[in-house]
C-alpha cells in the first residue's frame, strides 16, 4: 500500500492532547523490556507500521531479541517468553482487540486476567493497562496522522 502521506499533525494542532499522552505514556510499567514488548505488540495487532518499527528498534535496544520480535505475531506459540512477559501480552491482546475488549470482563478472559494478577502485583498490573492504553493510543494518532517509517 502506498503511504497517504500525513494527513493531520497532533503535535502542532492539538499540543496539549500530546502532552497528554506523552505523559501517559511516562506513567507506563518501568520495565523498558516488557514495555517494549507490549507496544510492538499492540502495534503489530492494530497494523502501526511506524509504531511496529519505532519500537521494534527500542526493544532491540533494550535487549529483546530478533526471535522474540518475530515471536511476537504468534506469542501463544513460543516459548520464548516468560511467564511475565505472557502475562502483559495476554492482556495486551485482551485490551487492543475489539473483539476481545468488548467481552474483557467475560468469564472467558478469566484465565488471561488470572495470570496477569499471578504476574503482576496490583500497582505493576496497572502500569502494565496504563502502557497497553497509552501504545494503543498511539497508533491510531499515527494511523491518523498518516505516518509510515522511512525507508
Amino acid at each position: 500500500m502506498a503511504p497517504v502521506g500525513p494527513r493531520v499533525n497532533v503535535k502542532a494542532d492539538a499540543p496539549d492532547g500530546y502532552r497528554a499522552l506523552a505523559g501517559l505514556t511516562r506513567a507506563g510499567h518501568p520495565d523498558h523490556v516488557l514495555s517494549e514488548l507490549i507496544k510492538v505488540r499492540a502495534s503489530l495487532v492494530n497494523g502501526c507500521e511506524y509504531c511496529v518499527a519505532l519500537h521494534s528498534d527500542a526493544a532491540r535496544a533494550a535487549g529483546v531479541s530478533e526471535d522474540q520480535l518475530v515471536a511476537l505475531v504468534n506469542w501463544r506459540e513460543s516459548t520464548l517468553f516468560d511467564d511475565r512477559a505472557r502475562a502483559a501480552l495476554g492482556v495486551t491482546d485482551l485490551l487492543t482487540r475489539t473483539e476481545s475488549l468488548a467481552g474483557c470482563r467475560d468469564a472467558a478472559a478469566g484465565p488471561t486476567w488470572s495470570a496477569a494478577e499471578a504476574a503482576f502485583p496490583d500497582a505493576e498490573l496497572a502500569q502494565v493497562v496504563v502502557t497497553i492504553t497509552a501504545i494503543n493510543a498511539w497508533n491510531r494518532v499515527m494511523i491518523a496522522s498518516g505516518i509510515t517509517p522511512p525507508g
